[in-house]
């Protein structure tokens, strides 16, 4: 089988999200650089691939897919490697409701109405903020209350509910106000310490 591509930027949560799972695999894998912010606007080629024109989107032997939860599981499934999917209906129902949550409620509050409203407007909109960690520290409690024992979020072992979370909450706490709220949930700051401490995380972090 051919190398799969992943098409996206570097920066983007969701690309980290489906890098995060394909190193979790051990797959080897190209990154095609795709920057929809850029100047110049989405190359018209890459519709074919994402119909939206949003990244990631991911190619293998021919076989093209978007949406990165659909990615995730692909990559799961296709490649050898430890299960990134509990073996249970209920654990797996779980696992969706968890990325689900954070596709829905999470990721826009996070990550673009607080920390990117923090850092790079020059005139941040302190509502949005304010409004914004209130829905984080409802995604937050809820979490936690979903989170069994262990040290991951569904218990003993790592699964695409770890690998969803961590890049959305790891750009919330690159803002004060993301690192007091996560400070207020000691179980999901542990885990978060242990899955940013993982290689995954590590090779997948964009630097400057």
């Amino acid at each position: 089988m051919t190398k799969p591509i992943l098409y996206g930027a570097d920066y983007s949560v969701y690309v980290r999200i489906a890098r995060m799972t394909l190193e979790e695999k051990g797959v080897a894998y190209e990154l095609f650089p795709l920057d929809i912010f850029a100047a110049e606007g989405i190359p018209a080629w890459y519709l074919e691939h994402h119909p939206f024109g949003r990244i990631p989107a991911f190619e293998h032997d021919g076989f093209r897919l978007f949406e990165t939860n659909a990615i995730a599981r692909y990559v799961d499934e296709a490649f050898d490697g430890p299960a990134l999917q509990p073996a249970d209906p209920r654990g797996r129902a779980r696992m969706g409701q968890m990325t689900g949550m954070l596709d829905a409620y999470g990721y826009r509050a996070m990550v673009w109405d607080v920390a990117v409203e923090r850092l790079e407007k020059a005139e941040p909109d302190e509502s949005l903020i304010a409004g914004s960690l209130r829905q984080a520290e409802t995604v937050l409690k809820v979490l936690s209350s979903l989170k069994p024992p262990g040290p991951w979020l569904l218990g003993d072992q790592v699964t695409l509910a770890d690998l969803h979370a961590a890049p959305i909450i790891g750009y919330f706490l690159k803002v004060a106000e993301g690192q007091k709220l996560l400070a207020q949930f000691s179980d999901i700051q542990g885990w978060y310490t242990r899955i940013a401490a993982r290689p995954s995380f590590a090779r997948t972090e964009k630097i400057g």
